[in-house]
């Protein structure tokens, strides 16, 4: 059976072990910390410009930033704004679109586009109505602009909305749009029937839900 001093002696050389192994690994960590190298931008003899970081060749571009198609990043082609769409717009896009809408865009533009958000109530300046002729009549790639780069007062969201979820915020305001100037063209013929059920539906509905006064007791 071993002694108590033996027993002490074993833990104590256990802990310097470890102690000694947790000192080797950080040594070689802070080897990798401490070696040569150049920091960005940092000055160099070795190059006749005297700068470490080397100018990248005519063309590079950064992983993740390749923007070659210009309708889809600016919304505009050669300068003009695009008048199409770049992808499908289905109900699921339009869907997505209504919710980022209002997020971003409903305090300053309400929930219809009509230029009365939260903020307008509150006091500040008054945002711009969706449903104005000049705005009505705009191409998409001018709102895509827009919301990329800001107009006026209003900043740009590049780094707050994606590309994608710009454009579906797009289609939404047409669809804001359509709403509030739609005539009864824009139904489908096989759909028009039912806006001549629908107020009469609604009257019966409100003349059914009518109570009965209660009797008194």
């Amino acid at each position: 059976m071993r002694s108590k001093p033996q027993k002490a002696q074993k833990a104590q050389t256990l802990v310097l072990a470890v102690l000694a192994a947790t000192a080797l690994v950080a040594g070689c960590r802070q080897d990798m910390h401490d070696a040569p190298r150049y920091e960005a931008f940092e000055a160099s003899s070795t190059f006749p410009d005297n700068r470490a970081s080397r100018t990248p060749p005519t063309g590079t571009v950064a992983r993740g930033w390749l923007r070659d198609d210009d309708a889809l990043y600016t919304g505009k082609i050669a300068g003009q704004a695009v008048d199409q769409f770049p992808f499908a717009i289905g109900r699921e896009e339009l869907a997505r679109g209504q919710q980022r809408f209002n997020i971003y865009c409903t305090p300053c533009h309400g929930r219809l586009g009509d230029g009365n958000g939260m903020v307008v109530q509150r006091g500040l300046r008054q945002a711009a109505s969706y449903h104005q002729d000049r705005l009505r009549e705009e191409k998409v790639g001018y709102f895509y602009d827009v919301i990329t780069n800001g107009f006026g007062a209003m900043q740009g969201y590049a780094e707050q909305i994606p590309v994608r979820d710009r454009w579906l915020i797009v289609a939404y305001v047409r669809t804001l749009q359509l709403s509030q100037h739609a005539s009864v063209n824009d139904v489908p013929a096989d759909r028009r029937g039912a806006l001549d059920a629908e107020p009469a539906v609604a009257a019966a509905g409100q003349g059914g839900a009518t109570a009965k006064p209660a009797e008194k007791h």
